[in-house]
């Protein structure tokens, strides 16, 4: 019977090390994870105009600051408001949910009453809105690990950018790939957050606008509401902005604006429907191609570990776990070969 080697046997109690402290690590960073993600993505994004405003001769701490109030701006101050929108209306729609359900009830016993069947007494209102208390809320995140997880984004960004060199140096010499895959994992990096950060809400914010110039002319009540809404709908794949002109459609037709109601429904349809493939098809020209799998399952992933703004660090986690296995099969996959 073959004994193993002393060097492996040290080999492996090291690497089971290594995994128990990343486990401990990671378990603990989870609520927080989101303020990593949003350095790294905001690093990117920013290091190029970074490197712009060092080499016009601002001093590394000054340049970092002014990106950094650039980025809260216009970024987070943006994401706050939608959100403390969301969290308001959701709050109202969770409150008022049952006398919803049973207005929609009433609407499906008057086509009941013409077709002669019944489906409204399987309705089980009370159960709905315990769903949609349960679940709607979770969109908008915990308000205390928010805040931290800002703090924990800002305070790694701002040590991104003052010592990208150090940083890069650091990377290379900790993690246990050769250089091609570092290479590989560096580029096809930038280009995933960019396609994540970038491509997603533009697409989703043209969306959006369109979307708003028909509730504007249709006269669909709390237009902006339902902007965010077909926005953020626009994001999820095989859901799209139906999430939010549907819904308006409704409210116009209980109204008795019945007209406006049916030119909603073409003009969703058929305007704003046909925009998405117009839109995607020029960003994805500029930005990389995320398959519309892997942004569904990061969806499905990021809004229980991040809140709403897991629609946007969901898909790009999971396309960077799909990289790492690309680079491990490359890395290792074929190592039999050489032994």
């Amino acid at each position: 019977m073959d004994r193993l080697k002393p060097s492996l046997v040290r080999q492996l109690f090291v690497l089971l090390l290594i995994l128990f402290l990343s486990v401990l690590i990671f378990r603990e960073i989870i609520p927080y994870l989101s303020g990593v993600l949003g350095a790294v993505t905001l690093y990117v994004l920013m290091k190029k105009w970074m490197k712009r405003l060092v080499e016009r001769g601002w001093k590394p701490p000054i340049a970092a600051a002014l990106l950094m109030t650039g980025s809260f701006v216009g970024i987070l101050i943006p994401v706050t408001l939608i959100t403390i929108m969301l969290t308001a209306k959701i709050g109202k729609a969770v409150n008022n949910s049952e006398k919803v359900i049973r207005a929609v009830k009433d609407q499906i016993n008057l086509v009941e009453h013409d077709l002669g069947y019944s489906v409204s007494s399987n309705i089980d209102t009370t159960s709905i809105t315990s769903w949609i208390s349960s679940n709607l809320q979770n969109l908008a995140g915990g308000t205390f690990n928010a805040f931290i997880a800002i703090g924990i984004m800002y305070f790694m960004l701002y040590y991104m950018l003052i010592n990208r060199q150090s940083m890069r140096e650091s990377l290379i010499e900790y993690i246990p790939l050769g250089k091609d895959n570092l290479r590989i994992i560096g580029e096809e990096s930038n280009a995933l957050v960019k396609s994540n950060a970038l491509g997603i809400p533009l697409v989703a914010f043209v969306q959006g606008v369109i979307a708003l110039v028909g509730f504007l002319i249709f006269g669909v009540p709390d237009p902006f509401f339902w902007f965010v809404i077909t926005a953020i709908g626009s994001m999820i794949p095989f859901i799209g902005t139906a999430i939010g002109i549907l819904p308006a459609v409704i409210l116009l037709y209980a109204q008795g604006s019945n007209w406006q109601a049916i030119a909603l429904l073409i003009y969703g349809f058929v305007v704003v429907g046909s925009s998405d493939n117009i839109i995607r098809l020029y960003v994805l020209e500029k930005l990389a191609s995320v398959h519309p799998l892997i942004t569904l399952f990061g969806v499905i992933v990021g809004v229980p570990l991040f809140g709403f703004i897991g629609l946007i660090f969901g898909p790009l986690l999971v396309s960077l776990f799909l990289l790492i296995l690309k680079i491990y099969k490359k890395e290792y996959g074929n190592a039999h070969h050489r032994l």
